[in-house]
């Protein structure tokens, strides 16, 4: 095993909602917490809100493999680069119209060609989804990103319910309290499996 302040854990977490300190931050916020305790670095970046390129399909990454979209006058390729040097990975969205926020879409569908040109580079990190929700629609969105995480080979912890918590006005999700223990156990077991999977002394209880 490596002994723990020999290496040092990364996980990027990714707020789609264009409001920074909405609902779906929180609900970040609250499955880093967990991983921060295990002394597992975490960074929260902001892309919800940002002027965004769709993919166009045109497989230039396939041509460059320099691990960046051809479009650079958006936040997307920081994250992409981000997301390459962390462990885990965890994507976060508002429910629009029963599905993930146009930002979020495009950092899936540009990553994930990006990820698969330059032979999966996220292939083995730990991927988690988590959605913040009015009422109904978060599955289809957690599913999105489900799909994404599933397709570029990473691994994924579970948690006591799916990944998603209830809420309108910005801090309401901290109300619903099978929501807040779903993100913690999720976040427990994302350091876990984190820890496992690079043989670091973990301090968890067979």
């Amino acid at each position: 095993m490596k002994n723990g302040s020999d290496f040092q854990l990364r996980v990027v977490a990714v707020n789609g909602s264009p409001r920074p300190e909405g609902n779906t931050a929180r609900l970040l916020d609250m499955v880093c917490r967990p991983l921060q305790a295990r002394g597992i670095l975490t960074e929260r970046l902001q892309l919800g809100g940002s002027r965004v390129h769709g993919c166009t399909g045109c497989r230039k990454c396939f041509e460059n493999l320099d691990q960046r979209c051809v479009f650079t006058d958006d936040p997307i390729n920081g994250i992409i680069a981000a997301m390459g040097r962390a462990d885990g990975i965890i994507l976060g969205s508002p429910t629009y119209f029963a599905n993930v926020t146009t930002e979020m879409k495009a950092l899936i569908d540009r990553a994930g060609y990006v990820s698969r040109a330059n032979g999966f580079m996220f292939a083995r990190k730990v991927g988690a989804a988590v959605v913040a929700v009015r009422r109904a629609g978060a599955i289809h969105a957690w599913n999105s990103i489900n799909h994404f995480l599933h397709i570029s080979q990473m691994v994924q912890p579970g948690s006591i319910y799916w990944n998603l918590g209830i809420g309108r006005e910005p801090g309401e999700v901290e109300k619903d309290e099978e929501g807040c223990l779903t993100m913690e156990r999720l976040g427990e077991n994302m350091a876990w499996l984190l820890l496992r999977l690079n043989r670091i002394d973990d301090g968890f209880s067979e």
